[in-house]
């Protein structure tokens, strides 16, 4: 049985990123600093994903963890129950 990550945020968060600068990516929810990893994952059993764009510019990351391009939003967060 696989965990499930929490969901971080309810909408993606814009990120100017450099190109070829790493980001790494928050995958379980917890960090306080979304959508990127503040090491809040070390009691679970998720990792941060590495992203590291090909150009510079703004993306769009995911918060709500429920992605299927992760770590880039895929409006997965329209789906999600109310809070």
């Amino acid at each position: 049985m696989s965990e499930t990550p929490e969901i971080g945020g309810r909408k993606p968060m814009v990120v100017n990123v450099e190109a070829g600068k790493s980001y790494w990516w928050c995958a379980c929810g917890r960090s306080k600093s979304q959508p990127l990893c503040d090491g809040s994952h070390k009691s679970t059993t998720f990792s941060p994903r590495e992203f590291k764009p090909e150009t510079t510019g703004e993306v769009w990351f995911c918060t709500c963890k429920r992605t299927t391009t992760p770590p880039l939003c895929d409006g997965s967060h329209k789906k999600l129950a109310p809070a």
